[in-house]
């Protein structure tokens, strides 16, 4: 028998999310999936899952989930405090993020707010079970797309658990590799497609300024607030695509970068396209965060995904090889 969760307390927007739905966007679906899809497959390795295996994505708030039927192992990778209700003869406790954590039947957990970053993930032995959709788990929710028929968890909601492969062992993730995930640095662009709707003058004030990032930020698209970008050629193209990381300017002159449940064309010039590896970085920046651009060629740009993507393996390699980490305070710098 697997484990079920029931949804005790729901948090401000909590869905469920794989790595994303692929080869879709030319029929005008975006791909959705984690926002940051290394913290996904980091609580995934943590509990022995497939590193596309479905989870749970929490934005700034937790919630609260009890566990029904049978055990379960379970890891947060998130900057929240988790707390594990008195069970039987077992004690309330405490427990550590980025740790993997064997829950009984009938205990309940509850996830805090988050103390960094935006978004956090809860992986559990098996993965989150709901039926695919264009063959994904990802929930769009304004398309009523994929996870759980579409929507963000509300309370009373039962989640199904699919088959563990066996019985995990107790990781941990190293002390300090987590504060990687919230990392302050300039966010590394690439120049175009449409960097000649734009005067040389004003592509230097884009990237010279500093922007903030405004709270009408989300899923769809992150909204920055600063200097505004003068168009050349005026504020409209002929729509064309949409890519994950297309910063656009529109009439107004300030920047909207796209993300996972974008739109899939548009028919404002695109200034510059945010680096594939510090999207993820990107989506765990809260409003009035400062955000910078770091200009970069395209053979840059790919040294910076590969050393990403490099980076995550080891872990995810490391965690499923050695389950005897030392068990530290974890600290986020």
């Amino acid at each position: 028998m697997n484990a079920r969760l029931r949804v005790e307390a729901p948090g401000m927007l909590t869905t469920v999310q794989d790595l994303g739905r692929v080869g879709y966007e030319h029929m005008g679906v975006p791909p959705s999936g984690a926002m940051d899809p290394g913290a996904l497959r980091m609580a995934n390795a943590l509990v022995g899952n497939a590193p596309n295996s479905a989870a749970l994505e929490f934005t700034v708030l937790g919630g609260r989930l009890k566990v029904l039927d049978a055990d379960c192992a379970i890891a947060f990778a998130g900057t929240a405090a988790l707390h594990l209700a008195a069970t039987g003869a077992l004690p309330a406790r405490a427990l550590a993020p980025w740790q993997s954590h064997r829950l009984p039947a009938g205990a309940t957990l509850t996830i805090g707010r988050l103390e960094r970053g935006v978004r956090g993930y809860l992986a559990v032995s098996g993965g989150i079970a709901v039926t695919p959709v264009l063959g994904s788990a990802s929930t769009l929710t304004r398309a009523r797309l994929g996870g759980l028929n579409g929507r963000a968890l509300a309370r009373g909601d039962v989640l199904d658990t699919g088959e563990s492969r066996r019985r995990s062992p107790r990781r941990w993730l190293a002390t300090g590799d987590a504060g990687w995930f919230y990392r302050d640095a300039p966010v590394g662009i690439v120049l175009g497609p449409q960097q000649d709707h734009f005067a040389p003058g004003e592509i230097e004030r884009f990237l010279g300024a500093t922007y903030c990032l405004a709270p009408q930020s989300d899923r769809m698209g992150l909204r920055l607030e600063g200097p505004a970008i003068a168009h050349a050629k005026g504020a409209d193209i002929i729509t064309d695509p949409i890519a994950a990381g297309s910063i656009q300017i529109p009439g107004a002159g300030q920047p909207l970068i796209a993300m996972n449940d974008r739109q899939t064309t548009g028919g404002y010039p695109k200034i510059a396209t945010v680096i594939s590896a510090d999207l993820p970085r990107l989506a765990q920046m809260r409003p009035g965060q400062r955000v910078r651009f770091e200009p970069l060629e395209p053979a840059q740009a790919v040294q910076r995904w590969r050393d990403y993507s490099d980076w995550i393996r080891d872990r995810e390699a490391a965690l499923r090889a050695d389950p005897n980490f030392p068990i530290f305070p974890l600290l986020f710098p």
